[in-house]
């Protein structure tokens, strides 16, 4: 039951790296994890300072005494804690600190039938936190100039029948679908797709079949004159990646991004069995599952891979806030891209001071700006941010797809850390 209590917590704080406590056991304090040499001995760590630290420089960002990141941990562990003793059945989260510094947190289990205990390591479908890779590599290829933002989808996929089909097919730009003002209906919502979903689980989706589910149907609006968020846009972006590069998505997402960055714990949600991602439990996302699990003997009920560049990737909170700091320091790239990137229109069904860019969420927050995006799979929620006023990057994911027990949306609790972490610098400094 998703209202009972499920307090396992565990946390760590990492120096450098994010390689996860291999042999620590779950009632070991989170003192010791602070201070242990495993984790400062991580090869992985000094790689991302490296990638980092030019932006870090610019900043002027001095060290986090050990004081200080002990703080800041007890209290995003007591924040945690709150969320599984309000029903959550597990949480992970991630904060990389002004210095570079990193710190995970974890409370409850990755499993209410097994009881383990969350571990950094677990890793979680993300959902469309995949935007933020397809809107990267978008931004790549217009550096290379194989991409023009300003680009009809039909110039480069060459009017065809389907494409004519598509809402606004035929005049709709690579702008408009990354910053979802096109005008197309999100394909996802449609009774038909959930039922071909949950009576198919092993049948693997082509891009074409997808946009099949809103063939016909009327835009929301005239391409470019309104905003409504819409996974059916990316799909089509997908499309146009594939087209120019000659490549598959995920293969150019690890050759630009994933390797050079070392996100080694993102892995494609391509297959029904993804091995290291733990239990979701279903509550909301019903429709898409016909459970309150997501998985069975260790395979997916559903095939993930449906999502492909509408979201496509399981992670850990360490990894989405890695790239977080670096996608949003702009460092992921090495064109500049930030100035595109943050072009953005207002998304009010986002929330009241929402904006949204090139696969971005920009939203006013008690932290200051809040640069990131949110995710949603059936069984799973997630958030990932940067705020460069604080210098913070934060990620956050749950094996529960109920909001109702948070009380306020994900994005809010990274908020909330990344406020910890400021008041917390005050007092050092």
């Amino acid at each position: 039951m998703l209202l009972i209590s499920y307090r396992a917590p565990l946390l760590a704080a990492f120096l450098a790296g994010s390689s996860l406590l291999s042999g620590f056991g779950p009632n070991r304090p989170y003192s010791d994890f602070l201070s242990s040499p495993e984790l400062r001995a991580d090869s992985r760590g000094s790689d991302f300072t490296e990638l980092v630290e030019k932006s870090s420089r610019k900043k002027g960002k001095g060290r986090c005494e050990q004081g200080t990141r002990r703080r800041i941990a007890k209290r995003a562990q007591d924040i945690l804690d709150s969320l599984t003793s309000a029903g959550i059945p597990g949480a992970s989260a991630a904060l990389i600190l002004p210095d570079d510094s990193m710190l995970a947190v974890t409370s409850g289990v990755s499993s209410i039938a097994e009881g383990a205990p969350m571990r950094p390591a677990d890793k979680m479908l993300s959902g469309s936190i995949g935007k933020t890779y397809v809107s990267a590599i978008a931004l790549h290829l217009i550096g290379k100039g194989e991409l023009s933002l300003d680009q009809r989808a039909a110039e480069i996929l060459e009017p065809n029948s389907w494409l004519e089909r598509v809402p606004n097919g035929s005049t709709v730009t690579l702008h408009q679908l990354l910053q979802h003002t096109s005008g197309i209906p999100r394909y996802v919502f449609k009774p038909e797709f959930a039922k071909a979903l949950v009576s198919a689980p092993d049948r693997v989706w082509t891009p074409v079949e997808l946009l099949e589910f809103v063939f016909d149907d009327e835009p929301l609006f005239e391409a470019g004159a309104g905003w409504a968020y819409s996974d059916t846009n990316y799909i089509l972006v997908g499309m146009l990646i594939e087209k120019v590069s000659g490549k598959k998505f995920y293969d150019l997402a690890r050759e630009v991004l994933l390797e050079p960055l070392q996100l080694a714990d993102t892995i494609p949600s391509n297959s029904r069995d993804l091995p290291g991602v733990i239990q979701g439990h279903v509550v909301a996302g019903r429709d898409f599952v016909n459970a309150d699990s997501t998985q069975a003997a260790g395979r997916f009920r559903f095939n993930p891979q449906f999502e492909w560049c509408g979201g496509g990737w399981a992670n850990t909170p360490m990894d989405l806030a890695r790239w977080a700091r670096l996608l949003y320091s702009g460092s992921a790239l090495e064109c500049e891209y930030m100035g595109s990137l943050h072009q953005s229109v207002e998304a009010p069904e986002l929330g009241p001071s929402a904006h949204y860019g090139l696969g971005v969420i920009l939203r006013e927050s008690d932290a200051g700006t809040w640069i990131g995006h949110d995710g949603f799979m059936p069984g799973y929620l997630s958030s990932m941010a940067y705020f460069p006023d604080v210098g913070v990057a934060a990620a956050i994911q749950l094996n529960s797809d109920d909001s109702a027990p948070l009380g306020r949306p994900l994005g809010v609790v990274l908020s909330e850390l990344a406020l910890i972490v400021r008041e917390e610098l005050t007092k050092q400094n």
